[in-house]
């Protein structure tokens, strides 16, 4: 149980991270404002057209009479947007990673770089990068529709299907979660999925104590925005930590983006000039 709180312990070093680290706070929001706008919009649509749906699925039940219609579909129409809004957790950050590539692999090499040692870069182009990144994610959404139909079926359970199975959900929604964000630091290690869940898989505890809090969070409209630069510092300090990656002892953490002394900058923006690799944004 210790491992719970391992893991939630990165979640909050990550979020402490951007904190002290002010513009990369702001550079990171830009894709989760994006990504938002666009699911607000698509669950707004299916709010409204769930009991079309449900009705339109079930004309079995037209001759019903009440309360059984209304429970039916009432119960229907709930499963409906419950499935529609675990779908949007697990791929919200998906897309907003997808889109946000060369923001967050910018702010992960910086929290990297404030750990002290060496900063790990892919040096691949950035559409390579995409690919591979729409590639795993497109990989684990297959998992993860896997478990959310087998989980939306179990939901007809009496009793287990209103208790046990949201907890279950919630742990697969975190675990899956996790992994989207610590790809972001384990793709520029080199680090392929099937060997990333392997890793997950061996600090499953820690990887709940970190993924179902952001979960539950992500739920609050507009959290996932402001959650999500600091979730990905946050993935990127338990990357290293699931590869046995130590930081620098001579690393100050009370100094404001004073990294080691490797001759790079602090962890605001890279400095012009610096070795950025190619998937680094302008300045």
């Amino acid at each position: 149980m210790r491992d719970l709180g391992v893991g939630f312990g990165y979640l909050v070093k990550g979020q402490k991270w951007v904190a002290r680290h002010g513009r990369w706070f702001g550079f990171g929001l830009l894709p989760g404002l994006v990504t938002l706008v666009l699911y607000a919009g698509a669950l707004v649509g299916l709010g409204y057209g769930a009991d079309d749906l449900v009705a339109w699925a079930t004309p079995f039940a037209d001759d019903w009479t009440s309360p059984w219609l209304d429970v039916l579909r009432g119960t229907l129409t709930a499963l409906v947007f419950v499935f529609g809004l675990f779908l949007a957790v697990i791929t919200f950050t998906a897309v907003t990673l997808l889109v946000g590539q060369p923001f967050y692999e910018s702010l992960s090499e910086a929290v990297d770089r404030s750990e002290g040692g060496e900063v790990p870069e892919s040096g691949l182009p950035l559409w390579r990068e995409l690919w591979i990144s729409a590639r795993d994610s497109l990989r684990v959404l297959l998992r993860v529709a896997f478990y959310g139909i087998l989980l939306f079926a179990c939901g007809f359970i009496p009793v287990v299907g209103q208790t046990v199975v949201p907890a279950i959900g919630f742990c697969v929604s975190g675990f899956f979660l996790t992994e989207e964000l610590t790809a972001v630091a384990l793709q520029r290690r080199g680090v392929e999925l099937k060997e990333r869940l392997r890793l997950l898989r061996g600090r499953r505890t820690a990887v709940l104590g970190f993924g179902v809090p952001l979960t539950l969070a992500f739920l609050v409209p507009f959290v996932a925005v402001f959650l999500m630069p600091g979730a990905v510092a946050g993935a990127t300090l338990m990357a290293r930590d699931l590869r046995g990656e130590t930081a620098d002892d001579d690393r100050d953490e009370d100094r404001d983006g004073d990294f080691p002394k490797n001759g790079r900058n602090d962890g605001n923006l890279p400095p012009a000039g610096g070795d950025q690799g190619v998937h680094h944004l302008p300045h």
